[in-house]
C-alpha cells in the first residue's frame, strides 16, 4: 500500500510539473495566474471592478490573506504564479514561507508586481517598495495635500483627495486613448531613488502639493514637495519584470472608479473619474498585455547566399536580419519602428547600422565586414520606453585573406616594387662599371 502511494505521488509530480511550467511561457504573456494578497477579504468586493477587469482579460486570480500560514510562491522549484498584487498595506509579516527576500526573488525571476499601500503602510511593504527604487515618506501620519489640485467636494475638507492629471506621455504605458478625467488619489507620497534609472513617474503631483500630516500645523518644511512627489510609479527591470507602485489603495476601489470628479479651479465636472481607465490601461502594461516584444530568427549570411557561414573573411559583403513582433493582447503582430540597430562588435562597435523593416516584422541590413580579423559578435540591444528590452547576440569569427587570396599585384605596394627593381638595376650597373671600367 505504501509503495503504491509513493508511486502515485511520483506520477502526479511528473505529470503536473510540465503543466505548471507551461503556464509560465513567455510566448503567451496572457492567461496567467496572479496571487492577490489582501489585508481583509472584504477588498474582493470593494475593489471588484478592478479585479473583474483582470479576469476579463484572461487572468486567473488567487485571493489570499497576507498572513495565510500556507502562503508560497513556488513549489518543486517552479513558480506557481506569474504576477503578485500586494493590496495588504498594514501587514507586518507575511504568512507561510513568504518573506521580503522571496518577493524580491520573485521579481528577479522575471515576474510582475503591483504594490498599493496607504497611510497604514507597514515597514515591510515600504521595504519592498524601497528595494524596487522608490522611497515613501518616513512620517507615518503624512498624506499628500494639495490646496490647488484637490477634488471639489460638497463639504470643505483637508484637501487630501487629489484630482491628479499630470500623466506621463506614453501610449504604450497608458494606451492610445487619452485619459480626459482626472484621477482621484488619496494616500501617501513617494519619491524616486535618484540612483535607480529604471523607475519612472506615471502620475505626478502638482508643483504646489506637499506631504504632511493634515491634522497638525507644519512645524518644519515638508520633506517631499511639488513635482518631486510621485503618486504612481513603474519600474521595468533589466530582466523585463514590471512593477507598479502607488501610495493609494483607494485609487483601485469601486468608489473611486465610479465617482464623479471636478478639479478645483475648473468649471468642468466629469461624470466618472479617470481611475478605471488609468488602472486598467496601466495594469495591461504591468502584466505584459501591451509593450511586450520578442525577437526571433536572427540570421546572417554572405551577400548572394542563403546559408549561414561558420566564418567570414575581411571585406566580405554580408546580410543581417532579425524578426521582431509585439504582443497585441491576443496574438503576435509585426512590430514597426525605425530605431532598431545592429552592431558588429569586438571590444567596441566596428559597424553600427540602423535596420530597415518591411512592415511585416522583418528587420534587415547589409554591410561590409571591416578590415580587421578576430572574434566578433552581432549585437542587437533595443531599449525603448515602455517596451520590453531586447538583447541578442551571436558570435562569429572573421579571418584575414589567405596567401593565395590576395591580388597578384597590390596597388599599395607599387612603391616597394619600384624600389626593388631600382635596386636591382643599380646593382647591375655598378657591377658592369666595376668589372669593365679601366
Amino acid at each position: 500500500m505504501g509503495r503504491n502511494y509513493f508511486t502515485i505521488l511520483k506520477v502526479l509530480s511528473v505529470t503536473l510539473l510540465p503543466i505548471l511550467s507551461l503556464s509560465f511561457s513567455t510566448d503567451s504573456p496572457t492567461d496567467r495566474r496572479l496571487l492577490v494578497l489582501l489585508d481583509d477579504l472584504s477588498l474582493k468586493s470593494s475593489h471588484s471592478i478592478f479585479f473583474n477587469s483582470l479576469k476579463s482579460r484572461g487572468f486567473d486570480l488567487d485571493f489570499k490573506l497576507a498572513d495565510d500560514p500556507k502562503l508560497a510562491l513556488q513549489r518543486y522549484g517552479q513558480y506557481l504564479y506569474d504576477g503578485l498584487i500586494l493590496f495588504s498595506p498594514s501587514i507586518e509579516r507575511f504568512g507561510g514561507a513568504l518573506d521580503l527576500a522571496d518577493v524580491l526573488d520573485f521579481v528577479d525571476s522575471g515576474h510582475d508586481l503591483i504594490i498599493a499601500t496607504d497611510s497604514s503602510s507597514s515597514d515591510l511593504i515600504k521595504s519592498v517598495a524601497t528595494e524596487c527604487g522608490v522611497d515613501f515618506d518616513e512620517d507615518p501620519s503624512a498624506l499628500v495635500i494639495d490646496h490647488k489640485s484637490y477634488a471639489v467636494a460638497e463639504t470643505e475638507g483637508d484637501h487630501t483627495l487629489i484630482a491628479a492629471d499630470d500623466f506621463i506621455e506614453s501610449d504604450v504605458l497608458l494606451g492610445k486613448k487619452k485619459i480626459e478625467a482626472p484621477v482621484l488619489f488619496k494616500g501617501i507620497a513617494h519619491s524616486l531613488n535618484a540612483a535607480n534609472t529604471l523607475v519612472l513617474k506615471v502620475l505626478s503631483a502638482s508643483p504646489l502639493a506637499y506631504s504632511a500630516n493634515p491634522n497638525s500645523k507644519l512645524s518644519s518644511p515638508p520633506s517631499l514637495t511639488g513635482s518631486s512627489i510621485s503618486l504612481v510609479s513603474v519600474v521595468q527591470a533589466r530582466n523585463n519584470a514590471r512593477i507598479m507602485i502607488t501610495g493609494s489603495l483607494d485609487m483601485f476601489s469601486n468608489r473611486f472608479l465610479r465617482s464623479s470628479v471636478q478639479k478645483a479651479g475648473s468649471s468642468r465636472k466629469y461624470d466618472k473619474s479617470g481611475n478605471e481607465q488609468f488602472v486598467t490601461e496601466l495594469s495591461k502594461w504591468v502584466f505584459h498585455v501591451r509593450g511586450h516584444l520578442k525577437a526571433v530568427n536572427l540570421r546572417h549570411n554572405k551577400a548572394g547566399e542563403t546559408d549561414e557561414p561558420a566564418m567570414y573573411r575581411i571585406k566580405d559583403d554580408l546580410v543581417f536580419s532579425v524578426e521582431i513582433y509585439e504582443w497585441s493582447g491576443k496574438s503576435w503582430e509585426p512590430y514597426v519602428a525605425n530605431d532598431v540597430q545592429v552592431q558588429l562588435y569586438m571590444m567596441s562597435p566596428y559597424v553600427l547600422k540602423t535596420l530597415s523593416n518591411d512592415k511585416k516584422g522583418l528587420y534587415h541590413t547589409s554591410f561590409k565586414v571591416p578590415d580587421v580579423y578576430g572574434v566578433f559578435q552581432f549585437k542587437v540591444e533595443y531599449h525603448r520606453l515602455g517596451y520590453t528590452s531586447l538583447s541578442l547576440s551571436k558570435q562569429i569569427p572573421v579571418r584575414p585573406f589567405r596567401h593565395n587570396e590576395y591580388e597578384r599585384f597590390i596597388t599599395a605596394a607599387f612603391p616597394y616594387y619600384g624600389a626593388s627593381f631600382t635596386m636591382m638595376a643599380g646593382f647591375f650597373l655598378f657591377s658592369f662599371v666595376y668589372l669593365y671600367h679601366k
